[in-house]
């Protein structure tokens, strides 16, 4: 089963719209996974009308409507593996304690928030995965988002794309 993780578009406020190369991903995914902060909810519905199966939560830059059609947290069994997805995980410092404490029925927790990538194991069970942005590479020398496969009930093939940066 192949994953596309993404989080932190921020359309149309930090691009017009998503990168094509992002875009080219959805339909090669068996389940596209967004971590929060859409800000459109036009985004949202592009998403779902493209992809096989689309796991989503809101951000803490998505108004109402989002916050009415998506939740907080997401939970989904995936080929065995018990997985959730949530916008934000607090500072960088203690994340994986934090996670592990919080998330303790999961195998894979996908995050977004910093923008800035993260692939972390906490407990020796907990893998912790933010695809940064495909759109606001703040202070990453690159915008990005992050593919995996999911085999025999574990996560495989993690792998983190850099889009190229716009004009």
């Amino acid at each position: 089963m192949r994953l596309l993780l993404i989080s932190d578009t921020h359309v149309p406020k930090r691009a017009k719209a998503l990168p094509v190369q992002l875009l080219d991903e959805v339909p090669r995914a068996d389940v596209v996974v967004h971590a929060g902060d859409w800000v459109d909810t036009a985004t949202l519905d592009l998403l779902q009308a493209r992809s096989r199966r689309l796991i989503g939560v809101y951000g803490n830059n998505d108004g109402p409507e989002l916050r009415a059609r998506l939740p907080e947290v997401a939970y989904a069994e995936l080929a065995g593996v018990r997985l959730g997805v949530v916008h934000e995980t607090g500072p960088a410092q203690g994340r994986e304690r934090r996670c592990a404490a919080r998330f303790p029925e999961l195998d894979v927790l996908v995050f977004g928030h910093s923008h800035i990538p993260w692939d972390s194991t906490a407990d020796d069970r907990l893998r912790l995965l933010n695809p940064g942005s495909p759109t606001d590479r703040r202070r990453q020398p690159y915008c990005t988002y992050m593919t995996a496969e999911l085999t025999a009930g574990r996560l495989t093939a993690v792998e983190l794309h850099r889009l190229p940066r716009r004009r």
